[in-house]
């Protein structure tokens, strides 16, 4: 038999319905791997006892005929994510020592579907990062290394330890949440499948907010199918967050059929921009080319707001990142420095929970909302998240979806972009109009750069059309899959 940690999560829950290998011995293997994989620091928390405990309930499910969905997978949790009972800090010094008494409703989705939990996974501080080196728990480290170089590399941010332990074969799947990019940008970086649903599809409620208009969870996992499992576990209305929308959650992996004829897939002249490399280029028309090879037809769109969509996205995010975080005070949980008064308790320990990163966001944002500013930065801005999402509707009178580049290279080198924030913020480049339309968008492997990393395309897809972006993703998925190899198990 296969190694079962190599083994996809339709496979992994299939194999222990049909009792060849239980639930606690699939869990066991995933824990040695997380052992042995230090070198990640994909993980910042294992909860082994919880976890087995988990696993022998779902044994004892399955010899009852009673097998969930996720029956027995074992599941990273991104760190934003609030569980009852285990450590849940954003990955910020500030929330130290927080262990929730409620669990979250994308987590207990999971459970009531069999799943289990492994332990909870790195990631950017707060969210807030392109790269996973803004955690106060370290950097999360790529599998992937570069043929010609010894470098560690980024797994990309804010979901990074979600990634890096989904290529690293340490969980089976992954949960993620996505603000700018945060799940299809680390998905691409480790050539893994993420997907952002539509805004509303998946409950907020119990996930640590960093812009509550933009955030949306989803998972990453090793393929198309695996991850349609995972969204339909996940999704779900919530009387709890009134942001989530009451419509039906489809079966999403039956809508996977790779029939994609007649579809028409749109291609966005302002996404061709300056500096993007030629290997980017050439994926996307390879990509292009499979969905005509497919069936599909294509034509060209236009999204002419696109220029103004990374700096408006980096208004409104901070803007509402320095209202979130205001809670974080040392009063009721988390760290807490004295002082000689209140207010310098409150200064002291803002000052020294938050990391840099986090400041500089708190900072704009707080800027952008001050009297004076706020008509000429965030209302702004807003006007043009309105143009963006109008955009979107133009094209989509004459596509079913779009196809992009994820994102502008490859993984890059831990500290090679860390200095230059402008810099860092061009990562996203590709994404975020999808946060500020609140539209759905995947991220599936589709080749190799020349040193031998994975590269990832996008599809967009219409409000709460998931089921679609996965059927054609699919197509790119079988298409490409030949060319596309495994990370070098180097760290273990």
């Amino acid at each position: 038999m296969t190694e079962i940690t190599k083994l996809t999560l339709k496979q992994t829950r299939d194999a222990i319905v049909n009792k060849d290998f239980t639930a606690v011995e699939a869990t066991q293997a995933y824990l040695d791997n997380i052992k042995k994989s230090e070198k990640l620091n994909a993980f910042i928390v294992t909860t082994e006892e919880k976890a087995l405990t988990m696993a022998k309930q779902s044994d004892e499910r399955v010899a009852k005929g009673e097998a969930g969905l996720l029956e027995g997978v074992p599941l990273g949790i991104k760190d934003l994510f609030c569980t009852q009972g285990v450590q849940s800090t954003a990955c910020s010094h500030i929330l130290d020592g927080f262990e929730p008494e409620y669990e979250s409703t994308v987590t207990s989705n999971l459970w009531q579907d069999g799943a289990v939990m492994l332990g909870k996974l790195n990631m950017d501080e707060f969210a807030m990062g392109s790269s996973n080196e803004t955690s106060y728990y370290g950097d999360v480290v790529n599998p992937w290394k570069a043929n010609d170089s010894d470098k560690t590399l980024v797994p990309g941010g804010s979901s990074g330890g979600s990634a890096s332990a989904v290529a690293a074969n340490l969980c089976a799947a992954a949960t993620a949440t996505d603000t700018g990019g945060s799940i299809r940008q680390p998905a691409a970086f480790t050539g893994t499948v993420g997907i952002k649903p539509t805004y509303g599809r998946c409950s907020r409620w119990g996930v640590v907010a960093f812009a509550s208009s933009l955030d949306q969870a989803g998972p990453i996992a090793k393929n198309v199918e695996d991850c349609a499992i995972m969204l339909e576990s996940m999704a779900s209305v919530d009387k709890k967050d009134t942001t989530s929308v009451d419509t039906p959650v489809p079966n999403y992996a039956e809508a996977i059929t790779g029939d994609i004829r007649g579809m028409r897939i749109g291609i966005p002249k302002e996404y061709r921009v300056d500096g993007m490399s030629d290997e980017i280029s050439a994926l996307w028309q390879q990509g292009i080319d499979l969905l005509k090879d497919a069936g599909a037809e294509v034509v060209d769109v236009s999204l002419p707001h696109t220029k103004y969509a990374l700096p408006a996205y980096y208004i409104v995010a901070p803007a509402e990142a320095s209202s979130n975080l205001a809670r974080y005070d040392g009063v009721k949980y988390g760290l807490r420095v004295p002082g000689k008064d209140i207010v310098e308790m409150y200064e002291n320990t803002r000052a020294e929970g938050f990391g840099d990163e986090v400041k500089r966001r708190i900072l704009i944002g707080t800027y952008v909302l001050s009297a004076g500013y706020y008509d000429a930065y965030y209302l702004r801005a807003q006007k043009i998240r309105t143009l963006i999402n109008q955009d979107f509707v133009n094209a989509y009178q004459k596509c079913d979806m779009l196809l992009t580049p994820t994102t502008p290279t490859a993984a890059f080198a831990h500290g090679s972009k860390s200095g230059n924030p402008v810099e860092m913020y061009l990562n996203d480049i590709f994404t975020v109009t999808v946060n500020m339309a609140g539209l759905p968008a995947i991220s599936v492997p589709a080749g190799m750069s020349a040193n031998g990393l994975p590269l990832g395309l996008q599809l967009i897809g219409k409000a709460f059309d998931e089921a679609s972006l996965f059927n054609v993703s699919s197509v790119i998925e079988k298409a490409t899959a030949q060319n596309i190899s495994s990370p070098e198990s180097w760290w273990a």
